[in-house]
Order: structure tokens, then C-alpha cells, then sequence
């Protein structure tokens, strides 16, 4: 019942997001429910998703601007060390890195836009959730936290 509420919570939560600017976001449509529960609460994201090899080298390149509670998440459908940069990328962003049980094992905050600096996952993760810079400190975002989304076998 409660995983019922939640999942409905979610779907409502994505008609509310606000729309995108011109910048490259996307509707809300187009966007998939994505929790990460911390000790302030449960947070509940719009995200894109990038699957393919081609979507994942393009990322989040060339966007301007990211709205809050939307991101990015890359599945990479097992678990594997994986690194990211932010080459051609002008947003800020937190890099969450998550292991295949949902459970989170390190975030890279405020990376720098336009670095070609490597940003290592420090582990084997299923998927990367990028999201904007200051979003895991300011909801309290820590590793070892739980995401909920389909792709996790912890769900």
C-alpha cells in the first residue's frame, strides 16, 4: 500500500515539475519518477534517461541550465567503474554515483563545468544520477543512502 502511495505521489510530483526554459530541459513527460530517500525525508526527481551508448557519451552536453528536482540518470545495465568528465557541459552538477542494489556509494559535487578532469565513480555502480551542483547538500544527499527507480534490484 505505502509503495502504492509513493508511486502515485511520484507520477503527481512529475505533472507539477516545472516546465523546461529554452535551454535544453525537457517536459515533464518525457521525464521518469526517481526517489532517493535521506534522513530529511524522501526526494522525488524527474529524470531523463540515457541508455544507449550514444546518449550516455552526449549526456548532458551543450545544455545552459538543468531545473532543480530533474537529471540525468545513465544506466549501464551491470555494475562497473566508470568514470565521467564534463567536457562541452556549461552546468554545474553533482555526479551520484549508485550501485545496482540503489544503494549510493559516493557523490562528486560541484564539478566544474567544461573540465576535462576525469571523475571517477571510486567503485562499480549500475548508474550515475547527474542532477544540479548544491543538490546533495542542500536535501542532505550522503552516500549510502537508497534511490528507488526500476533499474534497481534493491527496490
Amino acid at each position: 500500500m505505502r509503495r502504492r502511495l509513493l508511486s502515485l505521489l511520484a507520477v503527481l510530483t512529475l505533472l507539477i515539475l516545472p516546465l523546461p526554459g529554452p535551454a535544453g530541459t525537457l517536459p515533464a513527460q518525457d521525464l521518469q519518477p526517481l526517489e532517493i530517500a535521506t534522513k530529511s525525508g524522501v526526494h522525488i526527481f524527474g529524470v531523463e534517461m540515457a541508455i544507449t551508448p550514444e546518449e550516455q557519451a552526449k549526456g548532458l552536453m551543450f545544455r545552459r541550465e538543468l531545473a532543480e528536482k530533474q537529471g540525468m540518470l545513465f544506466d549501464f545495465h551491470r555494475e562497473q567503474p566508470t568514470s565521467f568528465w564534463m567536457k562541452n557541459t556549461y552546468v554545474s552538477l553533482d555526479m551520484i554515483f549508485i550501485r545496482a542494489d540503489g544503494r549510493i556509494l559516493r557523490i562528486a559535487e560541484n564539478t566544474v563545468p567544461l573540465s576535462e578532469a576525469l571523475v571517477p565513480s571510486g567503485g562499480p555502480v549500475r548508474a550515475v544520477l547527474e542532477v544540479v551542483a548544491g543538490t546533495a547538500k542542500k536535501l542532505g544527499i550522503v552516500p549510502g543512502d537508497r534511490v528507488t527507480h526500476p533499474i534497481f534490484s534493491g527496490r
